[in-house]
């Protein structure tokens, strides 16, 4: 699959936007990823020391079947192709203070190796997108759990919303939010995020 864009969704589950100290959204927060941020499962999650706090974010990921623009809420869903599980890496320290500056927090989550996705699966074989666990666990420890069903957004809003501004090419990532829970990440960590039905991906963390 060809990647131009990773379109992600900030504060997209209520306790989350609660545990960031902000308001739910009244519409969709959009950020963008790099594909070069892109790392599969086995890979290392590497960071400089010097970028301070990394944090982990579970998130169901929707992967385009075709070419959408300006599509109906209703019929959002049938450009899915795929889902994934997807692990939205974050330079904490570096967002927080552009944040504060009222600048652009895009390096916080580009960085190289910043975007873990496991093998994506065939839309078709998931039984309900709006009813989905995701778990994510830090060298055995659960960090996170939550399920779509809690999303503010659901999937067929958030590509309806997108691609009334942003065309979407086949093969782009939709990365749809994180639940609360989510925290920092150490030298030698194994952090492993899941969904059911979709899958898992696992990567060791590597600070230098």
């Amino acid at each position: 699959m060809n990647c131009t864009k990773i379109i992600c969704i900030g504060q997209n589950y209520r306790a989350h936007a609660k545990e960031m100290n902000a308001e739910p959204p009244s519409e969709p927060i959009i950020f963008l990823k790099p594909a070069s941020a892109l790392i599969s499962d086995g890979e290392n999650i590497e960071a400089r020391l010097d970028v301070g706090r990394v944090d982990h974010e579970v998130e169901l990921a929707l992967i385009m079947g075709r070419r959408a623009r300006q599509v109906a809420e209703e019929d959002a869903l049938e450009y899915i192709s795929h889902l994934a599980v997807f692990n939205d890496i974050t330079a904490r320290d570096i967002q927080s203070m552009a944040r504060k500056g009222g600048n652009p927090w895009a390096l916080a989550k580009s960085m190289d190796t910043f975007a873990p996705m496991s093998a994506p699966v065939p839309f078709s074989s998931v039984r309900d997108v709006h009813e989905l666990d995701l778990r994510l666990c830090v060298n055995g420890d659960v960090r996170q759990r939550g399920n779509t069903s809690h999303m503010i957004f659901p999937p067929e809003s958030l590509i309806a919303h997108i691609s009334r501004y942003i065309t979407l090419e086949e093969g782009d990532i939709i990365a749809t939010g994180t639940p609360e829970g989510v925290g920092p990440l150490n030298d030698g960590d194994v952090v492993t995020a899941e969904i059911s039905g979709v899958g898992k991906i696992s990567n060791r963390v590597r600070r230098y």
